[in-house]
């Protein structure tokens, strides 16, 4: 079904690198869930206010609040593919994610509403008056509950979108929010029990989670995440395949976007080769990677080196096995040394230290000076410190 909406709706519905294939898939998904959530939610108010059921009127109101999620949805995908202008020169992309965030954010007010009017109803002991009925209708509205959240998800892997996955484990926790209702009138159907306030109080607790999962994921995108390793490691790998290329490093990822990431790296090439040469090679890497999908554009910067320099290499080696007391996996890059002989004058390079390393950049820094003033000739040092 999912897959027929979307060939009957949008044409080139495989090219889902084209922003505008892109955005019809979200306007798609925002008309689907604008119109099963209004549908769902007159359902049940009408089934919770004749049963008189607050947790099926709460579930209710929660249908309602994602037919305003999808509506919020609609106008972002919009929105977010215009293309960049004066104003918006990375595009309107990080819109999409803004939406996730406001949907989070809509749901978790609800949710929290719901949670108080559940303690009152337990408190009350409101007494309710269902029927099979009752049963079938919520068991009718789970299943386009579940296909929902199938259908948004189908949706978010063809669109590699976040927002999409949100909503999609939106709809799945609704599932379990209408479950609950359909328990707690089972239970007092069969056993004359009414534990419809904590029912009530159980949907508002999974619409929470959900809620703050979904607030969670889409702030880290506006936020700035990192890239994923799979990316980082196709990146340095394109640039690896260059035998003049001899390092890569201060590798960056900018996402603005769905379909907008911008990226920069470093490269190490011999000195040699002349600039000229370098420069060829570098274009060449850009090209590819912007052609193999990988992101928008890609801006990279050529460090020269001396690799004959045999003194420089064995002195770089020497630095980064005594600097390993600092963290086992750093890295020194950028290096170079002005030496006569055996006897060095100054060392310059860059530190590369995990993000997560406690240490202060100013007392790396400090070690990393006191082990260069050991070597021969009491060198002076220009050290910088990179985190990745």
């Amino acid at each position: 079904m999912g897959k027929f909406l979307v060939r009957v709706f949008i044409k080139n519905y495989e090219d889902t690198q084209n922003p505008e294939v892109r955005k019809k898939y979200g306007m798609l998904a925002g008309v689907f869930g604008i119109f099963c959530n209004i549908m769902l939610s007159v359902l049940k108010i009408v089934i919770g206010v004749l049963s008189g059921a607050f947790s099926i009127v709460g579930d209710a109101v929660n249908n309602m609040s994602d037919a305003a999620s999808s509506i919020i949805t609609l106008i972002s995908f919009k929105l977010s593919g215009k293309p960049a202008d004066k104003e918006h020169p990375y595009g309107h992309g990080r819109l999409e994610y803004m939406s996730g965030f406001i949907v989070a954010v809509l749901v978790l007010a609800i949710a929290l509403n719901l949670l108080k009017e559940s303690i009152v109803h337990i408190i009350k002991k409101t007494p309710i008056n269902v029927s099979i009925v009752t049963i079938i209708i919520l068991s009718c509205t789970i299943l386009v509950k579940l296909y929902m959240s199938i259908f948004y998800m189908y949706i978010s892997r063809k669109i590699k979108s976040t927002a999409m996955r949100v909503t999609a484990v939106d709809s799945r926790s609704d599932c379990i929010c209408t479950s609950v209702a359909l328990i707690s009138v089972i239970v007092m159907l069969v056993f004359k029990v009414n534990i419809d306030g904590y029912a009530g109080a159980i949907v508002a607790l999974f619409v929470i989670k959900a809620g703050i999962e979904g607030a969670r994921d889409t702030l880290a995108l506006l936020l700035g995440e990192g890239p994923d390793e799979e990316l980082c490691e196709k990146l340095q790998a394109i640039a690896g395949e260059y035998e003049d290329i001899l390092e890569v490093h201060d590798l960056r990822v900018h996402d603005y976007g769905p379909g907008r990431r911008f990226a920069s790296m470093h490269v190490e090439v011999d000195a040699e080769i002349g600039i000229i040469r370098a420069h060829e090679i570098v274009d060449e890497i850009e090209r590819r990677i912007v052609k193999d999908g990988l992101v928008s554009e890609i801006t990279i910067h050529v460090d020269p080196v001396d690799a004959k320099d045999e003194f420089s290499n064995t002195i770089k080696k020497e630095l980064e096995e005594k600097l390993k007391i600092i963290c086992d996996s750093i890295t020194l890059h950028d290096f170079r040394t002005v030496h006569c002989g055996d006897t060095i004058k100054r060392v310059t390079f860059d530190i590369t230290v995990p993000y997560d390393l406690g240490t202060p950049d100013d007392e790396i820094k400090d070690t990393a000076i006191k082990i260069v003033k050991g070597l021969s000739g009491n060198p002076e040092a220009d050290i910088y410190i990179d985190r990745s």
